[in-house]
């Protein structure tokens, strides 16, 4: 029986450039988005609105990066139909909304991201280019 295990964590610095690559990724299709990243817990390590951005997608944004890490998938995986039902019982924590991903490395979750103020097109690519940039890193450096 195991008592303690180790873990992996997101640091500030991957945290920063992942912000900066979703930011880069928003700015090229030229829509301003709402960028959430959380830990695994769903403790938010940074939040940022970029200009033009609809400020109400913040609470999207990270309800979609807490849904991701807790259920260690796409925010899109939640049932339609269930949808209205999970967001009840968790008071709007859990959401069906596209836009939010689970955040691995090496197969470990470290954590979500969650985007929005685009279409769920646009904000699963923002997301998606943010984490790319992540794992680029984690494939081509130790992990410390």
């Amino acid at each position: 029986m195991k008592y303690v295990i180790e873990t992996l964590e997101l640091t500030h610095t991957a945290v920063l450039e992942m912000l900066n690559a979703a930011i880069i990724a928003a700015e090229s299709m030229d829509q301003p988005q709402c960028i959430v990243i959380v830990d695994k817990s769903g403790e938010t390590l940074a939040s940022f609105r970029m200009t033009g951005a609809k400020y109400l997608s913040m609470l999207s944004a990270r309800t979609k990066a807490r849904t991701a890490a807790s259920i260690r998938g796409d925010s899109s995986a939640i049932p339609a139909e269930v949808a209205p039902l999970i967001a009840a019982a968790t008071q709007d924590q859990v959401t069906g909304l596209g836009g939010g991903l689970p955040i691995f490395v090496n197969g470990v979750l470290v954590g979500g991201i969650g985007v929005g103020s685009g279409s769920a097109d646009q904000d699963i690519a923002v997301a998606k280019a943010a984490i790319a940039m992540l794992d680029s890193k984690c494939n081509s450096a130790p992990l410390r």
